[in-house]
């Protein structure tokens, strides 16, 4: 499956990183919906979280820690911020590759 997030991993279309190791890529968010709106995406292509299984659990967890601390990095860590994932189309996934939002910088609504 090559998806937009396959292309921003291998550069073929822009966007604006802000975090990037061996495991993950963050990027701001092209529709924020609050002040800090980055997406966190695994460079290992993983369609939704129902086809993750055991050898994923140390790239799921990675993932959360990265989002812990672009948190912190960013400012919103003691202020509060919603870090979530999506799975499927009723549940609101529009891409499928896994991927966190990390949202925060306001007072964030149920």
């Amino acid at each position: 499956m090559n998806t937009i997030f396959d292309k921003i991993i291998s550069r073929e279309i822009p966007a604006d990183i802000v975090y990037e190791d061996e495991l993950v890529l963050a990027f701001k968010d092209i529709a924020p919906k609050a002040p800090v709106h980055y997406l966190i995406i695994p460079k290992q292509a993983i369609a939704t979280l129902n086809d993750a299984n055991l050898e994923h659990q140390a790239l799921l967890g990675h993932m959360m820690l990265t989002a812990a601390q672009l948190a912190k990095d960013t400012g919103i860590a003691d202020g509060g911020y919603r870090v979530q994932m999506n799975c499927n189309a009723d549940g609101g996934q529009v891409v499928y590759h896994i991927h966190l939002h990390l949202m925060g910088g306001r007072a964030l609504g149920t």
